[in-house]
């Protein structure tokens, strides 16, 4: 979440690498360098979500009733 909303804010132009290398600014505040690193944040987040779709829709899956004539085997 920091990845999409940081790069817009104030905290972005007074951050250290910037400070340290007056040279880096430029690039820091180019909006195409701040429009990747939100996107970066965005897929970061898609795939977040989807890894927790995964984990909810196995527990789903396990605590599924049986069909008939199955057994249940306990771990």
């Amino acid at each position: 979440m920091l990845l999409i909303v940081l790069p817009w804010s104030a905290f972005w132009e007074r951050n250290y690498f910037a400070a340290a290398w007056p040279g880096l600014r430029p690039f820091l505040t180019n909006n195409y360098v701040r429009g990747a690193i939100t996107g970066l944040g965005l897929v970061n987040l898609c795939a977040g979500f989807a890894d927790l779709a995964h984990v909810f829709s196995g527990r789903a899956r396990r605590g599924a009733p049986l069909g008939e004539g199955a057994e249940r085997r306990v771990e």
